[in-house]
């Protein structure tokens, strides 16, 4: 028989903490489990410490990078998930996953996270303490699955919602990668026609004393206007950006941004349709955990990126706050489709509201995902043949006083 330090909540969520004696740690859970009580912690009694060997010293642990990625946080949500859902506790899943983290920095908050609950703080606290890597999305889900003795099942919808977003949001990189990359080459190509190949002609010509026609003095001007203010316009264009990225960070700024960006033709409605397909996500995942409506629309609030959306959710949660169901304010908010409405309000009638809000989710990825893989494929021929007219216009018009001086010596 071994002794172990256990540590767990009653039913009321008080904290409780103790020994008991037993033939191993999966007795020992089943006893306390027997019991009505949620588990954080179970550890075998040695000399030194009563907390089991993981939570000794983490010697010659390798790390890729300090910063916190999006994968390693998709990583950390899968892996806790997958180890609670096989039965290992709270404090020991953290314990097995803090040395196999690949960022330096979010294994010591997880060794953080580690000593707070063998000080007796609930998950979701312990996790709140670094509300600037795990937003509320992540504390109110993991409040909510303490709540219901269900966070196995929780941590497992929220790694889904994780890996469903990072997914997403790689298709997209993806469509949009090689478009970028040409249109950079494409400004490259321009610079370097204008900036070197023009002056090479400019002073050719003006050694043979060739007579310039006007469409060529022109280019050439250009050109020339082009060499002697090319850094002061780089020196410009750096303190511009300085001061928009400044003027974005105010709120004023940002608003005026998310305007700008909601009323470009075609691309508005895209990011109507991120805006969209953010927010269907998220509630699809909170209310399915268990959330109630007016704490899942308030973490969607928080959690918006578009100040726009963020105005329209806060009204919508006002209204819900005031009684009415959820579709009707959606519908005067102005910023959701007839669609939306309507399955919502389907979804409120047959008591199916996650699956819908799920279903609209994978609906605006598919039609945004659609739209720029398509935008790509269009893009890259226009732009080519774009570039390629410029370039041909210039060259032509570099090429005229050749001609000039051929005729004049042919006659």
């Amino acid at each position: 028989m071994f002794k172990y330090h256990f540590v767990a909540r009653d039913i009321a969520g008080n904290r409780v903490a103790g020994t008991e004696e037993g033939a191993n740690e999966e007795e020992i859970i089943s006893r306390l489990q027997s019991r009505d009580l949620a588990i954080i912690n179970v550890s075998i009694e040695t000399q030194n410490q009563g907390y089991g060997a993981f939570s000794g010293p983490r010697k010659h642990i390798k790390f890729n990078h300090w910063q916190i990625k999006s994968l390693d946080l998709v990583g950390f949500a899968r892996q806790l998930a997958t180890m609670l859902s096989a039965g290992v506790s709270v404090l020991k899943s953290l314990e097995v996953i803090s040395p196999q983290l690949d960022s330096r920095r979010l294994h010591g908050i997880a060794d953080q996270i580690i000593k707070d609950i063998k000080s007796g703080f609930s998950l979701h606290k312990a996790f709140a303490k670094h509300s600037a890597i795990f937003n509320n999305l992540w504390i109110n889900l993991i409040e909510t699955g303490e709540a219901s003795g269900n966070l196995p099942i929780v941590l497992d919808r929220l790694a889904v919602y994780l890996e469903t977003r990072e997914e997403f949001k790689r298709r997209l990189v993806s469509a949009m990668i090689y478009p970028f990359i040409i249109f950079f080459a494409a400004i490259a190509a321009l610079l370097f026609f204008i900036l070197k190949i023009i002056p090479m002609f400019s002073n050719l010509y003006k050694d043979l004393g060739a007579k310039m026609p006007p469409l060529t003095q022109f280019i050439i001007n250009i050109s020339a206007t082009a060499q002697k203010g090319f850094f002061p316009i780089l020196i410009i264009a750096f303190f511009a950006a300085i001061f928009l990225r400044q003027y974005l960070k105010t709120e004023l700024g940002q608003r005026n941004f998310d305007y700008l960006k909601f009323n470009l033709p075609i691309a508005g409605e895209i990011f109507k349709n991120l805006a969209i397909e953010h927010f269907t996500s998220e509630m699809s995942t909170l209310v399915e955990s268990g959330v109630p409506i007016l704490y899942s629309l308030e973490i969607a609030e928080r959690s918006a990126s578009n100040a726009i959306m963020q105005d329209a959710i806060r009204k919508i949660k006002e209204n819900v706050r005031d009684g009415k169901l959820l579709a009707e304010p959606l519908e005067k908010c102005g910023l959701f489709p007839p669609m939306v409405v309507q399955m919502v309000s389907i979804g409120e009638e047959i008591g199916e509201l996650s699956k819908m809000f799920k279903r609209l989710a994978d609906y605006y990825a598919q039609t945004v995902e659609t739209f720029i893989t398509r935008f790509a494929s269009i893009f890259e021929p226009i732009l080519l043949v774009f570039v390629g007219l410029i370039i041909g216009f210039l060259v032509i018009s570099m090429f005229l006083p050749i001609f000039s001086i051929a005729s004049l010596n042919t006659n």
